[in-house]
């Protein structure tokens, strides 16, 4: 027979992480934060919530229309990934981080052109890659 509170105790006794593990644990955590607010942001445009214009998301262009339910599916996907630190949660926000630079870069009469988002979204992949490279060389071989 197993005691109910086993695996609490069990939980508690797992193994030390290296500190760039737990630093890219916490980066994971904050951009998985970031991505809900990204997705929850792109359902608020599909379902017309601080909508300033009488025709809703249904009179936007199509190719609008597509990248934000695109984003608001991937970012909330990504979310929860990330923050179960899982390997599949860095694929799916790399994938949603590089295709949103690449919408802002090359496709400018989406979402307007804003180089800025461009920036920040390489940046924070340039941080991921370094978090990542820093917690694979403290681990043992």
């Amino acid at each position: 027979m197993s005691e109910p509170l086993g695996a609490i105790d069990l939980a508690g006794r797992r193994e030390e992480v290296g500190r760039w593990a737990a630093r890219l644990v916490v980066f994971l955590r904050i951009m998985a934060g970031i991505s809900m607010l990204k997705g929850l942001y792109h359902w608020a445009d599909v379902l017309g919530i601080g909508d300033k214009t009488d025709g809703g998301f249904g009179a936007g262009p199509i190719g609008w229309q597509v990248a934000t339910v695109f984003f608001a599916v991937i970012d909330l996907v990504a979310a929860v990934g990330l923050w179960l630190a899982a390997a599949w949660g860095g694929v799916v926000w790399l994938t949603a981080a590089i295709s949103m630079a690449a919408v802002e870069l090359f496709f400018p009469q989406i979402f307007g052109g804003r180089l800025w988002v461009t920036a920040i979204e390489a940046g924070m992949v340039v941080a991921y890659v370094g978090f990542a490279l820093m917690a694979a060389r403290e681990r043992p071989a």
